[in-house]
């Protein structure tokens, strides 16, 4: 049978990859709630903006009135929570917004969740889930060795990280005090088509076509776990229909990578499919700048649960996502343009100024 969810921050990176999944690969209605801040972009939903089965509400998840009118209308079966604030240097320029929308606005959604839950009943009821969408980062920073499990305990390093730890929880709160059914999520770096381009894989691939200097923190070191966005889709509406109630699911793409060898392979990549002008290598216009303050070493998932107990493993390696990110954002300029519009032109966040 059909089922209707709600995706917060749907017009997102992330979002927007759920949302286009469940309309093109199902027969379900998708209700996107998204406020458009300047990460969101309703352009990366044009390949379902005209389907029936898509709906659009431009609101603010901390809009308790606007949150209840929305279940009220669309009756859910489950609701995705993805909207948050999620750049670790602008939550270093500015925390406040990271606050607000990723602690008050997750309470005040479950709140309107606990309340429109427990106006159900039978089946319905029974199979109401919660889906909060969190990060890695509020497990801190990895040593040389070891990998983050759903067990490992919290301590994160940025305001970033330290709101949606906060975020995780509450809903973890609302679970065990109200018996709200909730599952979550904890995903690493994710990357691919339709990211706003402050974050490292986009920035990188504009400043090297546009011939400017490639800024790398500190030495380039620091290791991130990457996890191609529509394997992680994939992923979220598994746990979303078949995770346990109470459970957290650690994802990661097993590709643990450091910066510098991200920002080099998607130099070759780039030289192989769109040389330089002046016919020298992407690679030279690496430079290394001052490091972020609180830049964790290391983040390396334990994805072994969901695998285990659901069946989900990535289908794509580094490799083949990172070719498939470089030609997708070589053919999209038009969609770059347009995010580019003045809001964000490529300079330096989170410097700690």
């Amino acid at each position: 049978m059909a089922k209707t969810y709600i995706v917060t921050g749907g017009a997102g990176f992330i979002g927007s990859a759920v949302v286009r999944m469940i309309v093109e690969a199902s027969d379900d209605t998708v209700v996107n709630i998204d406020k458009l801040t300047y990460a969101g972009n309703l352009d990366s939903l044009q390949p379902v903006a005209d389907n029936p089965r898509y709906h659009f509400v431009q609101a603010d998840i901390c809009d308790g009135q606007a949150m209840a009118e929305v279940f009220a209308t669309h009756q859910p079966d489950a609701i995705m929570h993805l909207a948050a604030e999620s750049h670790v240097d602008r939550s270093i320029d500015g925390p406040g917004d990271f606050i607000q929308t990723n602690i008050v606005g997750t309470y005040t959604l479950l709140e309107v969740a606990r309340d429109y839950w427990n106006s159900l009943q039978g089946e319905k009821k029974e199979a109401f889930r919660f889906h909060h969408v969190s990060t890695d980062e509020v497990y801190g920073s990895l040593g040389d060795e070891g990998l983050f499990l759903e067990t490992t305990p919290y301590d994160p390093s940025s305001p970033y990280s330290a709101s949606k730890a906060s975020s995780d929880h509450l809903v973890r709160a609302w679970h065990r005090t109200f018996g709200l059914p909730v599952v979550l999520t904890n995903c690493s770096n994710n990357y691919g088509p339709y990211q706003y381009p402050e974050k490292l894989i986009p920035l990188v691939l504009q400043k090297a076509r546009a011939g400017e200097a490639l800024p790398i923190y500190g030495t380039g070191e620091n290791i991130r776990d990457w996890l191609y966005v529509d394997d992680h889709a994939r992923a979220l509406l598994l746990v979303m229909k078949q995770g346990v109630q109470g459970e957290t699911y650690n994802i990661g793409g097993h590709n643990e990578v450091t910066n510098i060898d991200v920002v080099r392979t998607l130099c070759s990549i780039l030289d192989e499919r769109e040389p330089a002008k002046d016919g020298k290598p992407y690679v030279d216009l690496i430079t290394y700048v001052t490091d972020r303050p609180g830049h964790d070493l290391r983040y390396a998932i334990d994805a072994s649960k969901i695998q285990r107990e659901l069946g989900w493993t990535p289908e794509e390696t580094f490799e083949t996502g990172l070719a498939k990110t470089v030609d997708w954002y070589l053919s999209n300029q038009e969609w770059i343009n347009r995010v580019l519009d003045g809001s964000y032109m490529g300079e330096r966040l989170g410097a700690g100024e």
